[in-house]
């Protein structure tokens, strides 16, 4: 999961957009200004949960609530403030390697969900030959979505994990009805395998977001390629082990470092991306089809001097920060609710060390410098949020606590 630690392209791109080098924007204030937040814990009846990193509900049903725990468990219960207890969902538990960031870590209900009886988890695996790998698995409910069949399990992905850090592991269907999976650069510190790393590496999925399409098959793969997909040209799919000898067409956008949790605008569709850093800024990235947001060539603004090649037009994050304020930033959502009328349109998110939670103006440009004005500390261990079909927002306390955002 999440890490527990003056540029010349940059300078074009702000006086291409007419900003200084701390951000603002045309309507300048409102960029700044965060809008007063706290937390509010909810359903306390319920005993903890171990180590969750996601909470969300199925897409056609909000009386439910469905909890990720690391070790290989997904708990279900009811959206009741009373509720007393959760069920067992799905137990894999068996099959994942729980060590520091790996696990169970990404789920998602096909769009269609229970008429369509697949869900999606992204989890780590030690083969005994091969390894540590990342799957990404497809199962399938037997009972009209009440519980997950683990023994259903169709592998789609499997990908070579050289180190137990920077996994990624968020997986969402977008607003194109694709499944996109997030990936980190494999692991260790500054990107270390190979001569430029991985992130900036066209023939392996780490470092990645990918994009893929679960309704057909390419020979003995479960899935086949989006036609606009950067690469789809490419003959030979990555997903083996995760490289390939060509580009590899599952990729979406290339240049992350460990983007721990993401998500689409319900609106707009707009996908916003939290990327954790190295040693001295977290950002965050409106990431688009073909983009390219920097790793291992830059954190956030700064210019790391590592061997990177030669990468073309690398993006902007659109808001970072330093240290000082937190050190494994967590991606949240933009705020589509209606119990918090200041926040409609804003980006919520938080980090997983300081606890602080914040937001931004959606239509923020690039690179708005965040200050302690731009958030409040919530004490939160923050390892996810969660979107309701209503649109309001929740925080995932590492400890096992589940919270809402509230004014």
């Amino acid at each position: 999961m999440a890490d527990f630690r003056q540029l010349p392209w940059r300078a074009f791109a702000l006086v291409a957009l007419g900003l200084g080098a701390c951000g603002g924007g045309s309507d300048g204030e409102s960029q700044q200004s965060a809008v007063p937040l706290t937390v509010q814990r909810v359903f306390s009846r319920l005993p903890p949960f171990s180590s969750p990193v996601a909470m969300l509900q199925d897409p056609a049903d909000s009386t439910r609530w469905f909890v990720v725990e690391q070790a290989g468990q997904v708990r279900v219960f009811d959206n009741i403030p009373t509720v007393a207890a959760a069920t067992v969902f799905v137990d894999i538990a068996g099959r994942v390697t729980f060590v520091d960031e790996t696990g169970l870590l990404g789920m998602a209900f096909h769009p269609d969900f229970p008429n369509d009886p697949r869900v999606y988890l992204f989890y780590s695996h030690t083969d005994v030959t091969l390894g540590l790998l990342s799957r990404l698995s497809e199962f399938s409910t037997l009972d009209a979505g009440l519980t997950l069949d683990p023994d259903s399990e169709r592998v789609l992905l499997t990908i070579d994990k050289p180190e137990s850090n920077h996994n990624g592991g968020g997986i969402a269907f977008g607003p194109d009805g694709f499944l996109y999976v997030g990936l980190g650069d494999g692991g260790g510190a500054n990107d270390e395998h190979g001569t430029i790393g991985n992130a900036q590496l066209p023939t392996t999925l780490l470092g990645k977001m990918l994009r893929i399409d679960v309704e057909g098959t390419t020979g003995a793969f479960l899935y086949r390629i989006p036609t606009d997909n950067p690469f789809a040209v490419s003959t030979v799919l990555c997903g083996t082990d995760g490289t390939g000898p060509q580009s590899c067409p599952e990729i979406f956008a290339v240049g992350l470092r460990n983007p721990w949790r993401w998500s689409f605008d319900r609106m707009s569709g707009q996908l916003w991306v939290a990327d954790v850093g190295q040693g001295a800024l977290e950002e965050v990235d409106r990431v688009t089809l073909g983009g390219n947001y920097g790793w291992r060539c830059f954190e956030g603004t700064r210019d790391t001097r590592l061997a990177c090649g030669s990468p073309s037009d690398p993006l902007p994050p659109v808001a970072e920060y330093g240290h000082g304020l937190g050190r494994s930033i967590t991606g949240g959502y933009v705020y589509r609710g209606s119990a918090i009328a200041p926040l409609v349109g804003r980006y919520v998110f938080g980090d997983f060390t300081s606890g602080r939670i914040f937001n931004i103006a959606g239509n923020t440009q690039p690179t708005l410098s965040l200050t302690v004005t731009n958030s409040f500390v919530s004490s939160l261990s923050i390892s996810s949020f969660g979107e309701g079909k209503d649109g309001e927002l929740y925080v995932v306390h590492y400890g096992g606590e589940l919270y809402r955002i509230s004014q």
